[in-house]
């Protein structure tokens, strides 16, 4: 393990980083107290497989058709039948 102080760190950050990633743990030290530490990240363990229901999921034709009235109260306070006359005879 290195231990460098920010200016070096500072002059030497390519360096630094090539070393890390080749698996070197190097300590940056800030008035002689270590303060940092570069080191390797480690590989991702398993790459996500994106796509992995394509073709086997379907949208059906009436999915933009309207809610039946059952499915529409559970959004609203009241029917929107009774908001739409409540409206109207607002207006009046």
């Amino acid at each position: 393990m290195r231990t460098v102080i920010v200016r070096e760190a500072k002059t030497y950050l390519s360096r630094l980083l090539e070393l890390a990633a080749a698996g070197e743990e190097i300590i940056i030290a800030k008035a002689s107290e270590p303060t940092a530490r570069l080191m390797p990240l480690e590989a991702l363990k398993t790459l996500r497989n994106l796509g992995v229901f394509g073709g086997t999921l379907g949208v059906p034709e009436d999915f933009d058709a309207p809610l039946p009235d059952e499915a529409l109260a559970q959004f609203y306070a009241e029917p929107p039948e009774a908001a739409a006359g409540k409206a109207s005879s607002d207006s009046r």
